[in-house]
Parts: structure tokens; C-alpha cells; sequence
């Protein structure tokens, strides 16, 4: 495949993320698959993981949450004075707060209050009180993401969340998605029967009385990662056959870290691991976190997070909408006669690319529906001449 070809990036629309076309000719194909984290369910006014332990704190330790909930998400050194009145464990804690360790940190707690690590420790109970206690409601990124997942027959999707958002979500749009949880995860693979709502983190009971097997804390990290095995085995097996796309997640989230090294180990070994994307949100160009994601073997794919990751939601909802699989065919028309209405030469980049791309995606009868509607809008010869030329590329360049 040629650079340009590698290169091209596609915008769906004024202030949303730039889509590497390789990514969305891989969805076409059926060949991504998301994992989601905490990101996406904050709509519904549920925490990220840092926000889930200040959140137990408060039920369980007020003393550590009069500290916790005063430290910036960028606290250094100066918190120590702010902690003398605190005994050497729970100080400890502190310390492993602000490194981010946030499964250290309640694996610690756990041990503190209960001796051990175990289903129905009082730490569990409060992260399933405070889990409950969100919006059991979808937000609109959940029934995005519950299109995209859609593989042609299939709607597949992995979240190392324990909320029932995305099934909710797909509830909505007429489908009943199943559920599976750790071990009973079907193993992947591109057949019809690999699919349901896959929690590799547990899944919370909907039983206010009951404490599911959550993966929060180091020791739980430890069984199912390392031990058993369980969650590596199945994003290593699905790596090999699917673009993993990873939304939800900031570079330094535990659950990132423990996924990243899952897949990094056995890329060193094995070649055929597809590439991985992020979404990744800022404020301003941050070139640092680009190059962090990068060095991880992950694509970034940068939106700008102002206004409440807005631009990330709109990006994916536009994605479904325009999705060769289960978008709005007359959406995808409208795009066209749109963007043929004028000149080829005097038209933006953005609709030329998008132009292009929706030609380039579809089969030989799509290609031939798109070109007569093309035509029938007054298409001039710019545009023919662009549906041409994507005619007769190579196969390895419509589908890298």
C-alpha cells in the first residue's frame, strides 16, 4: 500500500475527530471491535476510577477522604503535611492515590478493613452502592457505540465497566443483546455466535443484596491477568483478528495499563496482531500524550474535549450514522447529493475525502448506486472522474 493511501484520514464533519480511513474501512468490513471504559458512562453520572475510590473513602474512611477529595489530579508532594494526623497504613494509601494506583489502593483498603480480599468486603459493597446510585438511563455515546458495534449480523462490543449501559442501550433499539462476564466470555472470533455485551472486568448484579465478581482491586488484577489468565487470552485472541478500538480510557487509567501490557507482551512475539486505535480528548494539541499513546503501539485519534467530550460523542454518532453497516442509508445519499452539488475543484478537502471514501467502502453494486445518484444529482466530471479513479485501484488499496 502506498503512504498516501496509509495516510488518509477522513473528517465527518466540522469539529469532530479525523478518522484514520483504514479504521473505517476495517468497520465496513466488520473487523473492529470497541472496549470501553469509564469514560463513556460518566453521562449517566457515574465515576471514573479515581472518582470511584474517593467515592468509597467517603462511605468508609472519612478521615483519608477529607485529604483525597482536596488533591488535584495532578498533586505532587505537597499533600504529606495534610496527612500527619493519619496512621502509617492509611497514609500508605494516600501515597498509592496519587501515583494513580487506584486497584493498589483499594486492594489496600480491602485488606485494612476486612483482612483479606474477598466478594462481600465492605469495599465491594460500597463500590456497588455508588455504582448503583448513577443514572441507569444510556446516554446517547452508549446507543452510538451499540450501532458501531453492530458487525454485520453481529453486535459485539467489550467494556471493562460493571454497568449494563451499553445492553440498556441496545434494548432501545429493538435488540436483545446478552451479557457475558469473565470466564463465560465466548472466546473471539469472526463468526456470528462471537457476540453480546462482553464485561472482562465482572458485571454488576442488578440484586441491590448482591456483590458480583468485580475485577477493582491489585489482587483481582492479579488472578484474572496474570493466574488465570482470563482477560490477556481474550484480548490477545481478539487483537489477532479484530482492530481494537479503545474509548473511554485516559493513557494512565489502571484498566488501560493492565490492557496495554496484555497485548504489548505478545506483540514483541507475534506479528499478526492488527493495529489498535484510541480516542483520546484535550483541551489544546498535546503532542505528549500523541507520542505516549504511540510508544504504548496504540493510533491516537485526537478530539478536542472542551464542552464535555461533546466532539467524542458526536464523532462516534456520526460514524453510526453514516455506518456501511447499519447506517442510514438515506443519510449516506443525502451526503452525496450534497457534496456534488458543487465543483470537484472548489470543494473543501473534508467532502472531497468523504466523497471518496463512502465510493471506495462499498462493493461493486454500492459503488454503481452511489455513482447513478452521483450522476443524477449533475455531478460534474470532477467528481466521475474521482469515482473512476477509485474504480480501478488496487484490492490491497480499498482494503488495507
Amino acid at each position: 500500500m502506498d503512504t498516501s493511501a496509509q495516510d488518509r484520514v477522513i473528517s465527518l464533519g466540522a469539529g469532530l475527530a479525523a478518522i484514520p480511513e483504514r479504521l473505517l474501512l476495517a468497520h465496513a468490513r466488520g473487523q473492529v471491535l470497541f472496549i470501553c471504559g469509564a469514560g463513556i458512562s460518566k453521562p449517566a453520572n457515574l465515576p471514573d476510577f479515581r472518582e470511584l475510590v474517593v467515592d468509597v473513602y467517603e462511605k468508609l474512611d472519612p478521615s483519608i477522604h477529607a485529604v483525597l477529595s482536596k488533591l488535584q489530579r495532578d498533586a505532587c508532594d505537597h499533600w504529606e503535611k495534610e496527612i500527619s494526623h493519619l496512621n502509617d497504613p492509611q497514609k500508605a494509601e494516600v501515597k498509592r492515590f496519587i501515583a494513580g494506583d487506584f486497584d493498589v489502593v483499594l486492594g489496600m483498603l480491602e485488606r485494612r478493613l476486612d483482612g483479606r480480599t474477598r466478594g462481600d468486603s465492605r469495599v465491594r459493597h460500597a463500590v456497588a452502592e455508588r455504582l448503583r446510585a448513577g443514572n441507569n438511563q444510556p446516554a446517547p455515546i452508549h446507543r452510538a457505540l451499540m450501532r458501531l458495534a453492530d458487525r454485520g449480523g453481529a453486535v459485539t462490543i467489550v467494556t471493562t465497566n460493571f454497568d449494563q449501559l451499553l445492553e440498556h442501550a441496545g434494548k432501545r433499539r429493538g435488540s436483545t443483546v446478552q451479557s457475558y462476564s469473565l470466564g463465560a466470555i465466548p472466546r473471539p472470533t469472526r463468526q456470528l455466535d462471537f457476540a453480546g455485551v462482553l464485561h472482562i472486568h465482572g458485571v454488576l448484579e442488578p440484586q441491590p443484596n448482591r456483590v458480583s465478581e468485580l475485577v477493582i482491586s491489585d489482587q483481582d488484577f492479579g488472578e484474572f491477568y496474570l493466574r488465570r489468565r482470563v482477560v490477556p487470552d481474550l484480548i490477545y485472541d481478539a487483537a489477532r483478528l479484530f482492530h481494537l478500538v479503545l474509548v473511554g480510557y485516559s493513557a494512565n487509567d489502571p484498566p488501560m495499563r493492565y490492557l496495554l501490557n496484555a497485548v504489548a507482551a505478545d506483540g514483541t512475539r507475534f506479528g499478526d496482531l492488527k493495529e489498535r486505535f484510541t480516542f483520546f480528548g484535550s483541551k489544546k494539541p498535546d503532542p505528549i500524550t500523541h507520542e505516549d499513546w504511540k510508544g504504548r503501539g496504540i493510533t491516537p485519534i485526537h478530539y478536542d474535549s472542551k464542552n464535555d467530550h461533546s466532539a467524542l460523542c458526536q464523532t462516534l454518532e456520526r460514524w453510526a450514522k453514516l455506518s456501511a453497516n447499519n447506517g442510514d442509508p438515506r443519510r449516506i445519499d443525502a451526503e452525496i447529493r450534497r457534496i456534488v452539488k458543487n465543483p470537484r475543484a472548489s470543494s473543501p478537502d473534508a467532502d472531497r475525502d468523504l466523497f471518496d471514501h463512502l465510493i471506495r467502502r462499498g462493493n461493486t453494486s454500492e459503488r454503481i448506486r452511489l455513482s447513478a445518484l452521483a450522476s443524477d444529482g449533475k455531478a460534474d466530471l470532477g467528481w466521475l472522474d474521482a469515482i473512476i479513479k477509485i474504480a480501478t485501484e488496487k484490492e490491497q488499496d480499498r482494503h488495507p
